[in-house]
């Protein structure tokens, strides 16, 4: 597939030198501007894409997940691009299928399209889809509209979402920062878009860098001042509820104007 000249991925990585290599040369296929945000790794994780043809930024110290997206979107920003793609460095999303998000991005350019997992109910574990399924409640709910997979690290934004977004990204924000833009996005006018895709925890021994009870504790309260900051958002709940089985991947419409 020829390369995206207008897309750069993302790809935010700690510790992940087991995997790392894989996914940027799969993501390679699909884009020629390649953005590796090593988050102050202690097990060699730059040293594996060091000679690929990517830009590699490195943090001195661990920052999280969010400091390094917000980081590496900015570089992306600086190209000239005009969409963003992340995917996390584990291995769990093929890049092989960036062609299917691709297209959804071509269609409806002005979205955020997420490659949403939560329909492979058997290949997720247990704990996490349940942490997951909770967040869908509570972003869908200050976003004003069902979601499928609103934790899922492989998107596409618009560019300029992130010269516009007024969101958290410092170390506390780690795993808070995907679910706050999605809330931030609607209150801008963007929604988003749910793709299926493939998802593989290719490390079954690798301990998620995701921990259910804390990071689901900084999103509900994240969520919980967005909602007070607009008065409950009644009006949001209702649509959120609106579509039945949100959590099948699909194209859902956004929040009422």
């Amino acid at each position: 597939m020829k390369a995206q000249a207008n897309v750069a991925v993302v790809i935010p990585a700690y510790n992940e030198k087991a995997t790392l290599r894989s996914v940027a040369q799969g993501v390679l296929a699909h884009a020629a501007l390649v953005i590796v945000v090593d988050d102050g790794s202690t097990d060699g994780t730059a040293d594996v894409v060091a000679d690929l043809p990517v830009i590699l930024l490195r943090n001195e110290r661990n920052e999280g997940k969010a400091a390094s997206l917000w980081r590496g979107a900015h570089e992306a920003l600086r190209h000239g691009v005009t969409a963003v793609c992340t995917i996390d460095g584990d291995a769990q999303h093929d890049p092989d299928d960036m062609p299917r998000l691709l297209a959804t991005h071509r269609h409806s350019p002005a979205s955020i399209v997420i490659g949403s997992r939560l329909h492979a109910v058997d290949t997720i574990p247990r704990a996490r889809y349940r942490a997951n399924r909770i967040a869908n409640f509570w972003i869908g709910w200050a976003a004003g509209y069902p979601i499928a997979d609103s934790q899922s690290g492989f998107r596409i934004y618009p560019a300029e979402l992130f010269a516009r977004a007024r969101v958290h990204h410092d170390r506390r924000a780690s795993f808070v920062f995907e679910s706050e833009i999605i809330i931030e996005a609607a209150r801008l006018g963007v929604t988003a878009i749910c793709v299926p895709v493939a998802v593989t925890y290719a490390n079954p021994r690798r301990a998620s860098h995701f921990r259910a009870v804390v990071d689901v504790a900084r999103i509900t309260r994240m969520v919980a001042v967005r909602l007070l900051a607009r008065g409950l958002n009644l009006p949001g709940l209702l649509r959120s509820l609106r579509v039945g089985h949100a959590d099948r991947a699909r194209s859902v419409s956004g929040p009422e104007r």
